[in-house]
């Protein structure tokens, strides 16, 4: 699930899938729902990047488990499903499956954690997702509205708070404003530098060019995170 994870990082959408089928395979030998769980959103991921959102949905429509671990897995999946189901401009479905992660996450919030470690599925990751799902519908108003109301240190890691940098700067770029996108590529680079050099938010620095090749501070942050200024 790493390898893949990586590969989607790095663009390799073929790659990813090639790990995240070997991942579903050591999965189903486990037999862990934890784990089942987890290797349908690395398959999903993908899929859905390479335009097989049917497939991808089909990974990721596992019921809830009756284990906090479990539930927070299934809400992670359901997350990856309607996030899904935007891309491929399915607002119902989105919204249910949207729906459906926020409610297992305020039940989780009732009971104590006990797994030792941060719990992923949490109100904020819900408000993190909703930017992306929002922001594919079209509906850039809500996505922004989101991201407003967003505390990066309510997420667990350094990569989610960058993500909702990324995300925010691109409902940003959707609406015409270039320089706010920069303001929040900037705020990648400063949660996670190499995020900030990922192949797709080096697309979003070379899109802020070239609306606004005059920002200041534009062409350093290219040349420190390995983006292409045309």
């Amino acid at each position: 699930m790493l390898a893949s994870q990586l590969a989607i990082k790095q663009g390799r959408a073929e790659t990813a899938g090639a790990y995240a089928q070997r991942a579903g395979d050591a999965a189903a030998r486990s037999g862990d729902a934890v784990v089942l769980a987890a290797a349908a959103r690395s398959a999903a991921t993908p899929l859905r990047r390479t335009g097989r959102t049917n497939q991808a949905r089909a990974h990721l429509t596992n019921g809830s488990r009756p284990t906090s671990a479990e539930l927070e897995a299934a809400g992670m999946a359901a997350l990856t499903a309607a996030y899904t189901a935007a891309q491929a401009h399915r607002p119902a479905l989105a919204r249910d499956f949207a729906a459906q992660a926020e409610q297992t996450a305020a039940r989780l919030a009732r009971h104590p954690h006990t797994t030792g470690r941060p719990p992923e599925l949490t109100a904020g990751q819900c408000l993190l997702y909703r930017i992306g799902i929002r922001r594919h519908l079209g509906d850039l108003d809500t996505a922004l509205a989101a991201a407003r109301r967003l505390h990066p240190a309510d997420l667990p890691t350094a990569e989610r708070r960058a993500r909702v940098a990324t995300d925010t700067a691109r409902t940003l770029l959707d609406a015409g404003d270039a320089a706010g996108a920069f303001t929040q590529l900037r705020l990648v680079e400063l949660a996670a530098p190499l995020e900030a050099r990922r192949p797709s938010v080096r697309a979003l620095t070379a899109r802020v060019a070239g609306l606004r090749p005059d920002l200041p501070g534009l062409r350093d942050y290219a040349h420190r995170t390995g983006a292409s200024l045309s």
